[in-house]
């Protein structure tokens, strides 16, 4: 066999799945949706790829927003995308979905010459092919003449080179013309002409995978013992049975006169949320342990535990667990039949599915709003100037970033709206505060509803929750600041968005080396376990070290801290960054004030223009990016 790289390469259907959020409507009545990648073949490279095998895909996408976001989507999963072809005529595919109920989900295909239905011979490269161990089909792609003989062409190549090839029924009977347009949702129409088809794809394939329905309608019977008899007639293939609650069941060599009498794996009794993509949930699962050679009933294991988290959750792709995650799942179980419930299992989804972040951050704060207010005051300058300061902000920013990862801003929304833009076009790692400013009690800034407020929000933006919080506060204090807290907790993980909590304690109490580390444990105790920690300066290297202690012990998937400024003197800040750099857990900075403040006032005094302005700001907060870099490089050593 021609060296391989790649475990699995999986090819056929990729299509943006928009799914209705209002679970218990009709998709007439839907009011908002979430997008994710979809397509069978594409989700099987997403979760193969989530459990460590190495995936490609082969497909096509529109030349458009929509193609773009699933090229960059699978890249973020980590999937190999060099078989993926951008077709300048077609659209993306579209699927939305709704669940009515635990037995009826509204699905409709808007395929009509779309993108991935165009996939033909030329778009299957031998040399990209050659690179997989295993080839995975699907039965929607063998509907259509040209799509078909691009299957059978990656096919040959495979088996040519040593590769095994593993078919995924995948029967949609709208899809072969077989219903209505409107009726995505139907999973068995029996058709002899679909039969004869796939009985001549059979006999090439390694592994034949289906639920009872696909192996009738590729068996040829609707009774599911003959059919697979049937399927044995023509392929030494391994089958599986999928049989939904039940688990499933494999058939190696000969077929027993009972279905029970197949290899089988442990099963997992858990709510029925949404069925959809459950199945290329299993085969992800599946193709984890048989790409490797494990044992079949390990391989069932797999399979119907990654079944299990896809019918408990609303999305596909999205939802596929990731290696770690399934493994805490098949050592310690989950007290909730609804696995979506499970508080340690969102979370290790979560940080294992979250997008990468390139570290150290060094950031340029300046999401200050009452500061501004009385810098504009003494200079007797309008409040109407402060978004135009905050522009010249993003410009120091972006001029000492010079395009490089990690560098970032911290920026509000009432007077940094348009700068918020220009932080996003220059490709800045951007934190968004939600505290009304000064607040103690916490409160936030939008009022009412944060969900509903954050669905404005970009999920590029972290969203960023300021406490004055001191380990001594009373009792009382405590608990309305954690009751909100874990409120802006809760809304950025139901969101999808990220969340850095910043604590300052040393305004409110003494600090001593275990102040911060407390409040952080406590934080910890009632279930918050932010993305990130913002921490005031401390010179005290014992202080950080506590800190440290307390993130690797109560979640080691922390993506670390960043030091603010309080608007402190240069030499304080730099000792500060010294003192820290015993621990790698803090990974960068975020300095407001001492940057800004003297520009600030000399600006909107009229003292100094805006190339002036931009210059000094871009000076101080090189000297801050030049100290954490030379930190940085002696961690290195």
């Amino acid at each position: 066999m021609e060296s391989s790289d790649l475990d699995v390469i999986a090819i056929g259907r990729s299509s943006i799945d928009i799914y209705g959020q209002q679970i218990g409507g009709r998709l007439e009545d839907m009011a908002s949706f979430s997008k994710g990648v979809g397509g069978c073949p594409a989700n099987i490279a997403i979760g193969t790829s989530r459990l460590g095998l190495r995936s490609g895909l082969v497909t096509r996408v529109g030349n458009e927003n929509f193609g773009r976001f699933i090229r960059e989507q699978l890249g973020r999963e980590g999937v190999v995308t060099d078989g993926i072809v951008t077709d300048p005529e077609r659209l993306t595919a579209l699927a939305i979905l709704g669940v009515r109920d635990q037995n009826s989900f509204p699905l409709l295909f808007y395929r009509t010459d779309c993108a991935d239905a165009a996939l033909n011979e030329e778009d299957i490269d031998p040399a990209f092919m050659r690179r997989a161990n295993v080839v995975v089909v699907s039965g929607t792609h063998f509907s259509r003449p040209h799509s078909a003989a691009a299957q059978r062409k990656a096919m040959k190549i495979v088996h040519e080179n040593g590769g095994k090839v593993a078919f995924d029924i995948d029967y949609r009977p709208n899809l072969w013309g077989l219903a209505a347009i409107g009726e995505g949702e139907s999973r068995y129409v029996r058709s002899d002409e679909v039969t004869d088809h796939l009985m001549t794809i059979l006999p090439e394939c390694d592994l034949i995978v289906g639920t009872e329905e696909e192996l009738h309608i590729a068996g040829g019977s609707e009774d599911t013992l003959t059919a697979i008899r049937n399927i044995r007639a023509v392929s030494k293939g391994t089958i599986v049975c999928k049989r939904g609650p039940m688990g499933c069941v494999v058939f190696e060599d000969e077929i027993p006169d009972d279905l029970q009498d197949g290899i089988k794996g442990a099963g997992f009794p858990i709510e029925v949320y949404n069925t959809l993509g459950a199945g290329d949930a299993f085969m992800s699962g599946f193709l984890r342990g048989w790409v490797r050679g494990e044992p079949l009933a390990d391989c069932c294991t797999y399979a119907n535990a990654c079944g299990a988290f896809a019918v408990s959750r609303l999305l596909c792709s999205s939802e596929i667990p990731t290696w770690e995650e399934l493994q805490y799942f098949l050592k310690n179980g989950s007290e909730h039949r609804a696995l979506r419930h499970d508080a340690e299992l969102n979370h290790l989804h979560w940080v294992t599915t979250r997008r990468h972040q390139p570290t150290p951050i060094m950031a340029f704060a300046c999401d200050h709003r009452l500061q501004l207010e009385d810098i504009a005051r003494e200079a007797g300058a309008s409040f109407e100037k402060i978004p135009e300061f905050k522009k010249l902000v993003i410009a120091a920013a972006t001029r000492v970033a010079q395009g490089r990862p990690g560098f970032g801003v911290f920026m509000d929304g009432i007077y940094g709206q348009e700068a918020l833009f220009a932080a996003s076009h220059e490709k800045l790692w951007i934190a968004r505060p939600i505290e009304k400013t000064g607040s103690r009690p916490l409160e936030f800034e939008c009022g009412g509803s944060l969900g509903a407020h954050l669905t404005e929000w970009p999920t590029e933006q972290t969203v960023k929750c300021l406490a004055f919080y001191h380990p001594d506060d009373p009792e009382d204090l405590k608990l309305r600041q954690e009751r909100e807290l874990f409120r802006a907790y809760d809304a950025c993980r139901r969101m999808g968005r990220e969340i850095l909590i910043e604590i300052i304690a040393g305004k409110n109490g003494p600090l001593g080396p275990d102040s911060v580390a407390q409040v952080l444990d406590r934080l910890y105790d009632i279930g918050i376990k932010p993305d990130w920690w913002k921490l005031e300066g401390q010179k005290n290297p014992a202080a950080w070290q506590a800190i440290a202690r307390v993130i690797e012990a109560r979640d080691p998937h922390c993506r670390g801290v960043v030091i603010l400024g309080l608007d402190a003197p240069i030499e304080d800040l730099l000792e500060a960054f010294e003192a820290a750099a015993v621990t790698p857990w803090v990974k960068g900075f975020a300095i407001g004030r001492t940057i800004f403040g003297p520009s600030a006032r000399a600006w909107l005094a009229g003292k100094l223009d805006d190339e002036s302005v931009v210059a000094e700001m871009a000076r101080r907060f090189a000297t801050f990016v030049e100290a954490w870099t030379a930190i940085e490089k002696r961690r290195a050593v």
